[in-house]
């Protein structure tokens, strides 16, 4: 089997029996081309190269100026290919077993406390058009934990507000059940009856909850950018994103003694690992009061 098929079969598996997203996808294959290149050089086929290989070709690429995450991401790539390869029968042993990835300092994100959370949202002008639009998608984003890809997906059909819940689509299509507070339903609602209403719908986009102007789905951007300009409305001094709000919507929880499991299936985090990270938060605050005010910090 050469390069080619091999990266073509693994990118099928990864469609089409692990439900991977599309960039996830492409993301593999960037970093598994890589691996391939400097073996064709070499005259490696993918099936009889060693872990003697995979080192002198990770020391080659992973040059002392690649970032330590792009080469976890390399590695990780590397492993998950070849431990697909011994799952189809193709490999007896995986020659990337032994590989280890470096260790990355786990990032602690940025999160909203709930004032800034209002003065966002009393930025909003709902006098504007888009107003009651704009209101509705920051509280469900921080209502529900939302990704942005889910919130731009969500459909009316998702919708079960009797039962105060909605139907999420994740990533890999993986659905999930959110419960959603009844201010968040408020505003949707009012959304629904005095703005959506009136809209000429594009064919095709019914079903979506949120739309623009012109009867179509809101794309990932334009979420990015309005929250962006909220931000400099509101003076906030935090560089923030629409993940701010799902940030935010965790430790909130987490800091209110929600267990950690609960706020994972909200999450929609495979990994309790990922979720484990809105723990350290409260942990932050006490590392900033030694920094500040122990005297051996001086200096």
């Amino acid at each position: 089997m050469n390069w080619n098929a091999a990266i073509r079969n693994f990118k099928n598996y990864q469609k089409l029996e692990r439900g991977l997203a599309e960039n996830s996808i492409l993301a593999y294959e960037r970093d598994l081309k890589k691996l391939q290149v400097w073996a064709e050089e070499k005259d490696i086929a993918p099936l009889k190269i060693s872990f003697e290989d995979l080192l002198n070709f990770i020391h080659e690429i992973c040059s002392e100026d690649m970032a330590a995450r792009s080469q976890s991401r390399l590695i990780s790539a590397i492993k998950t290919f070849y431990k697909f390869l011994v799952y189809e029968d193709l490999l007896q042993e995986n020659p990337s077993k032994l590989l280890e990835t470096p260790k990355l300092g786990r990032k602690l994100p940025d999160v909203l406390n709930e004032g800034e959370i209002e003065n966002l949202i009393n930025a909003i002008d709902l006098s504007l058009e888009g107003g009651e639009r704009n209101r509705a998608i920051i509280e469900t984003l921080y209502g529900c934990g939302l990704r942005v890809s889910e919130l731009t997906h969500l459909r009316i059909s998702d919708l079960f507000f009797e039962q105060e819940l909605i139907r999420v689509i994740g990533k890999g299509n993986k659905e999930r059940i959110v419960p959603i507070n009844k201010m968040a339903i408020k505003r949707i609602n009012i959304y629904r009856n005095e703005v959506r209403n009136f809209i000429t719908i594009k064919k095709g986009n019914e079903d979506y909850l949120f739309l623009n102007r012109r009867g179509s789905k809101l794309s990932r951007e334009f979420i990015f950018m309005f929250v962006k300009e909220l931000a400099e409305k509101a003076q906030l001094r935090k560089k923030i994103s629409p993940h701010s709000f799902r940030h935010s919507f965790a430790s909130h929880l987490v800091n209110n003694g929600a267990d950690i499991r609960i706020v994972q299936e909200l999450l929609g985090h495979a990994s309790i690992i990922t979720t484990e990270i809105y723990t350290h938060l409260d942990n932050q605050k006490l590392v900033d009061a030694i920094h500040k005010f122990h005297p051996r910090n001086a200096g």
